[in-house]
Order: structure tokens, then sequence, then C-alpha cells
């Protein structure tokens, strides 16, 4: 089976790797022409510099190259699919596409798969989300995800298909719930950092991290996901991982920021952008989601540290 992996950033390049161990050809799509023609030379990422690309991996820089894959996974940040699909949908072979990135679009609040509804709505979708680090996967390290898709013939096959002896699928109908997990915790992960890189202990980082999955269901349920789905690994089980490790992009973006500086390494850190899309959504559908909104706040510096810590422990005592 020949799978194209559209993105060759470090979670798509991790996925590439697994994939290709599993026995599939992967087709790595780089928008740089000539990082792809590096790559295919050292088999050498620098997203992933620590990691040789598998022979099953094939970089490439051409999207007409995917023609021959059988299913696509879009790797590209959260904040570019709509764009990228825009301007390439018609490129791409009408195979099932599964959707990688976790993250609300800032101009439209929609997610993932809305977006995609409206510029590839003739290819079958998926999303593919849940606790995993790129290098982790990339280096054979198990893992379980959860994919999630409406069409339960094709997440059947998906799941068959795209699991491995490493990468373990956990197959959900809830799309909706499945990416407003992963793309929250990441909200509530800078918190976390913050927290910790301003010294304020483990303590407040438990704290923020209950209060803020609290705010991640009650928004999530509002907009149709369910209870299952947060407790589960695309809710919870990504919340733990993100929120514990500073290997979590989004806990050192928060960590860099507590500790004083302003950026953690330059990545793409989806929920800096989420988190200002988060606080709009919460308004529109009249959820309270206190820690998202203090989080967001830092982030457009509109409060300090120490102001959004006595926001947040100044508000009225309640019922948890």
């Amino acid at each position: 089976m020949t799978i194209g992996v559209i993105g060759a950033g470090a979670f798509g390049t991790a996925l590439a790797c697994a994939l290709a161990d599993a026995g599939h050809e992967v087709l790595l799509w780089s928008r740089s022409a000539q990082q792809a023609k590096t790559s295919a030379k050292t088999r050498k990422n620098p997203r992933l510099p620590n990691i040789t690309l598998p022979k099953g991996v094939s970089p490439i820089g051409n999207l007409a190259t995917t023609a021959s894959a059988d299913i696509l996974l879009l790797a590209v940040p959260a904040q570019k699919t709509a764009k990228f699909l825009a301007k390439h949908a018609d490129q791409l072979p009408k195979v099932p596409l599964v959707l990688c990135a976790k993250g609300i679009d800032l101009q439209t609040f929609r997610l993932q798969t809305d977006i995609a509804a409206e510029h590839a709505p003739d290819h079958p979708v998926a999303v593919l989300t849940g606790p995993g680090f790129a290098t982790e996967i990339a280096q054979g390290l198990p893992t379980a995800l959860t994919l999630a898709c409406k069409d339960s013939k094709l997440g059947e096959s998906l799941q068959r298909q795209l699991s491995t002896d490493r990468v373990r699928l956990y197959l959900s109908a809830d799309t909706t719930g499945a990416q407003l997990g992963g793309s929250l915790k990441n909200v509530i992960a800078i918190g976390a950092g913050i927290a910790i890189g301003a010294g304020l202990g483990e303590s407040a980082r438990a704290a923020l991290m209950t209060r803020g999955f609290a705010e991640m269901r009650r928004l999530g349920t509002a907009m149709g996901g369910t209870d299952e789905t947060f407790a589960g690994l695309s809710g919870l089980g990504d919340l733990a991982l993100t929120c514990a490790s500073d290997m979590s992009r989004n806990f050192a973006q928060g960590l860099a920021i507590g500790s004083g500086a302003t950026s953690a390494n330059g990545k793409t850190v989806e929920g800096v952008a989420t988190a200002e899309a988060a606080c709009a959504l919460a308004k529109k559908y009249n959820v309270e989601m206190p820690v998202t909104q203090v989080v967001a706040a830092i982030l457009s510096r509109k409060i300090t540290v120490d102001e959004a810590m006595d926001a947040l422990l100044s508000r009225p005592l309640k019922q948890e």
C-alpha cells in the first residue's frame, strides 16, 4: 500500500517513519523541493535530526507524485490547512484524507473537518489525534492514538491499514470531540508550562490541568462532542502527556513565558492561535472557560502571569 504524508514537519515525518517500518511505501511531501531532495540524499530531516528515514520513505517535493497514494495523511499546521486545501485540493487523488493537525482555525473558528468539507468535499475524511510525541513515534516506541471517523466502515478500514505493531489506533465516531480534545489541551499545556516556569509549583500545574480539563469537556459537549471522548486518548490522554513533559512544544512555550522569555524554540506551537479561537467559541456557546481566557490574555500580553493567577484565585468559590 502507498500512503502519502503531506507535510514534512516533525509529526508528519514521524508518521511516515512508523508506516514505512510497518511495510508501507510512504511518499513524504515537503513544501520545499530542495529540502525533499536533500532528505532523499541524506535520509535525514532537520525537524527530526536524530532519526534516519527508513528505506520505505520517499521524500518528494511535487504534489503530483501523490497520485499513486491509496491514503493521504494531511500533516500541515492547523492554521495553514485552509490555505493549503484551497490551493491544492484539486491536485490530490480522491482517496481518504486523514487530518493530523491539532488546532482551531483562527480566522473562521472552524475545525479541520469543517475546512476539509469546504475545500476537499470529494475526499472521505478521518481524524488522527491523541497522545504521541513525534520523536518517540519515529523511534518505534509504543504509542496509542485516536482515529475518529463518522463513516464506520471507512474508519475500520483505516484503523487496520494505519495501525502498526508500535502505533495502536483506537476508533471513534466522534470527530468533533476528538478534534476539540486535541486542540484545547494545547492551550491548557501552555498554562501548565507558565505555572512551572513562573515557579508556582506542581500543585498549581495539577489544578490547571484539572480545571482545564473541565473546560475542555464543557466546550466540547456544547459543540456536540461526548464525555466519553474527552475521557479517552484524544482528551485526557493527550492532556496528561502535553502538560507533563517539556518535549511538548506547547508546554515548552508556556515554560519559556513563565520564566520570562517570549518563545520556546521557534517551532509551530498550535495552542497559541487556538487559545484565541477557543475564547471566541466559548463566547459563542456561552461556556465558562477562565483558564483558557487567562492563557489567551497572557499570550496577547494583556495581563501578566501574576495578574492571571490573581484573577483565577479570586474567582467565587464553587462546587467542583
